[in-house]
């Protein structure tokens, strides 16, 4: 699995969904000016982030079963 290239690419994605899902928990959290400028923006991000995590995982799944 380690040595497929798309897994390691759908694995980065995942990983990075879940990194900006925290930096907005974090920043609904702490509250205060960053919440206020940049709690919209964050969670655009993670959505499109996570768009393109499932759409990775579906191709992944796609050839694995060829």
């Amino acid at each position: 699995m380690l040595n497929d290239p798309l897994f390691i690419i759908v694995a980065v994605a995942a990983l990075a969904v879940v990194f900006i899902l925290m930096v907005g928990i974090g920043g609904f959290a702490r509250g205060g000016d960053f919440n206020r400028k940049h709690a919209n923006r964050i969670m655009r991000l993670r959505i499109m982030a996570q768009a393109v995590a499932v759409v990775l995982i579906l191709v992944y799944v796609y050839f694995r079963r060829m």
